[in-house]
């Protein structure tokens, strides 16, 4: 008997292919739609209804089975939660990162192991490469999608239980196989950002569920420009929707979020994109995880990205213990953000990270 695939069908053209490649190579295959938002998911700005009606059409078109699971209340208690805490707290969260750990590859994939599946499968462009008994998260090979970032949390268990077919192409090539197939959703647009938001406006979406305190804008030197409407509504590097137009000095330059201080719950703002103030040599961070399962020795070169689409950073892991890490670029890095991950590399091989503190 073929073994038994689940593929995580979105109903975007990634997880489709993967369910055409694997049909193709002789698999059971089985399409997996998780709906994991049920707050005011209407059409207005939650795609779901449209994206199980897509992941349908496509699952027909490849002759496979799809089953919808429902994990809304997974997600909320193990994501979303701590989406709002981390806000709250003043730092910005990536709960895609949490959301691969907690839902595609914790909840999503033990419901797959239930329907007797022997791996898993997803959309993202990333690769698995065994080497003896340890299995390694490698970069995708399009370096414009590489996903292993959002992937670093991922550990031994899960990925010795995953495919992603997608690690070795281009998107382009993705785009042409759906085509070539007559899949349905072959020219649909890549959906983004945060996929309990949708298309919403960020600030209408947060202020439903925090509470926010108006406050200073102030200056490096204390001087104050202009009124926050809470210190939630912004992150580090922001230049866009600060609301202090007009207040320029002579330099002429934009105005950008440098920090949150919330014992006084001021926001601090410094004019010019290459302000000293926005750059750092150097970072904390809490909550480690490896891949592999321990930390890279003290002291070890790396390459490291502090956010999604960054380039790679030469760097050195100063320390690792009790879970906490700290990492001395070699140049400065622009708006090191606490809340957000940074991610440690060797090459193509993704080590782990951590949250910047």
């Amino acid at each position: 008997m073929p073994e038994r695939i689940v593929v995580g069908m979105s109903g975007g053209v990634d997880s489709s292919v993967v369910a055409l490649l694997l049909k193709r190579e002789g698999y059971e295959v089985v399409g997996l739609f998780m709906k994991n938002w049920e707050d005011d998911d209407s059409d207005e700005y939650c795609s779901t209804r449209q994206d199980l009606i897509d992941a349908a059409a496509a699952a027909d078109a490849i002759g496979i089975e799809l089953e919808a699971v429902n994990f809304a209340a997974e997600y909320r208690e193990r994501v979303f939660a701590g989406f709002l805490r981390e806000y709250q707290a003043g730092r910005t969260p990536n709960p895609d990162v949490l959301c691969n750990a907690e839902i595609k590859f914790k909840a999503f994939l033990d419901h797959a192991l239930r329907l007797g599946a022997a791996k898993i499968a997803t959309g993202h462009y990333a690769r698995v490469v065994r080497r003896n008994e340890l299995f390694e998260l490698h970069k995708g090979k399009d370096a414009s999608k590489d996903q292993s970032y959002f992937l670093h949390r991922l550990n031994q268990a899960q990925l010795s239980r995953v495919l992603f077919p997608l690690g070795e192409l281009n998107k382009s090539d993705v785009r042409r196989i759906a085509a070539e197939a007559g899949l349905p959703n072959h020219a649909k647009k890549d959906s983004t950002g945060i996929c309990f938001i949708g298309e919403r406006p960020f600030r209408e979406f947060l202020n439903r569920y925090l509470p926010h305190e108006p406050g200073p804008i102030l200056t490096p030197r204390g001087a104050r420009v202009g009124t926050h409407i809470g210190l939630a509504y912004y992150t580090i590097g922001q230049r866009k929707g600060i609301g202090i137009g007009g207040t320029k000095d002579n330099s002429g330059d934009a105005w950008y979020v440098a920090r949150k201080d919330t014992g006084s719950n001021s926001l601090i703002v410094v004019q010019g994109r290459d302000n000293p103030l926005l750059m750092s040599r150097s970072l904390r961070a809490q909550d480690a995880s490896w891949v592999g399962g321990g930390a890279p020795a003290a002291g070890s070169a790396h390459s490291a990205k502090t956010r999604y689409r960054q380039e790679d950073a030469d760097c050195v892991l100063a320390s690792a213990e009790d879970g906490g890490i700290a990492v001395e670029f070699s140049r400065p890095q622009w708006a090191v953000t606490p809340g957000q991950s940074v991610v440690l590399y060797d090459g193509p091989v993704c080590l782990g990270g951590a949250v910047i503190s």
